[in-house]
């Protein structure tokens, strides 16, 4: 009976202990398959166009985003936003915070196949809604299905006006897509589970309140690579 008694302890122990590890480590995964997603989206002949993604303040990544069966095509997903560092946006690109996609069907998604987003914020008043509080794109924030091809342009007015651009990747496909009516939130509970601690999507951006984590290391130095300056001003 004492031996029962131990090993029943020693089992709840192992378990107290591991399940917050468990759940960190799904987030850190999260981040690293963000990191494939944007890698990948990077090295498509025809993809994000080069003068916008300079320009950009933040970007969010939100992979393998499925359609639930709730009998009205509603999605959600979980992913990451980077931002450059430094309160005007000017710096290295930053920590992650978590975030995530909620909304209605999304267009692309067939046969149950998993799509993944990027959005470009594209100016201070987009990424301090996305720090703020839950956005509903074309309500709280101006978005727009984002051009693609390097040498594209956001010359449009539509472009211009937008402060936030969204493309999607579904079976190979990579375009431009508008998510009007859909939502992004900072996910406050997965960015407690990376940090170990409670910490706002606002004072993880713009406080300089975390250090970087080792899951998030590949998405900043791809973004660094890709765009090592913002251009926007």
């Amino acid at each position: 009976m004492r031996f029962m008694r131990r090993a029943m302890l020693l089992l709840s122990n192992i378990l107290i202990l591991t399940a917050p590890m468990s759940a960190q480590q799904k987030e850190e995964e999260r981040l690293k398959e963000s990191a494939v997603v944007m890698e990948e989206i990077l090295n498509i002949p025809d993809s994000i166009p080069q003068d916008l993604l300079d320009r950009a303040e933040c970007v969010v990544v939100v992979p393998s985003v499925k359609k639930l069966a709730l009998g009205f095509g509603g999605s959600y997903g979980r992913g990451t936003m980077v931002c450059r560092s430094g309160e005007e946006f000017n710096g290295p690109w930053g920590s992650p915070a978590m975030y995530a996609l909620e909304g209605g069907s999304f267009g692309l998604q067939i046969g149950g196949e998993a799509t993944d987003f990027v959005f470009l914020v594209m100016n201070r008043r987009g990424a301090d809604s996305l720090l703020r509080s839950k956005v509903k794109l074309g309500a709280d924030a101006a978005v727009a299905a984002g051009p693609k091809g390097r040498a594209a342009t956001a010359s449009t007015d539509a472009f211009l006006r937008a402060e936030i651009l969204s493309y999607s990747r579904n079976r190979g496909l990579f375009a431009g897509i508008s998510l009007e009516g859909s939502t992004l939130r900072p996910d406050n509970g997965a960015s407690s589970k990376i940090y170990g601690r409670n910490v706002s999507a606002r004072e993880i951006v713009l406080q300089n309140e975390v250090r970087m984590p080792a899951a998030g290391v590949k998405l900043a130095q791809i973004l660094q690579g890709a765009s090592p300056r913002n251009l926007s001003s």
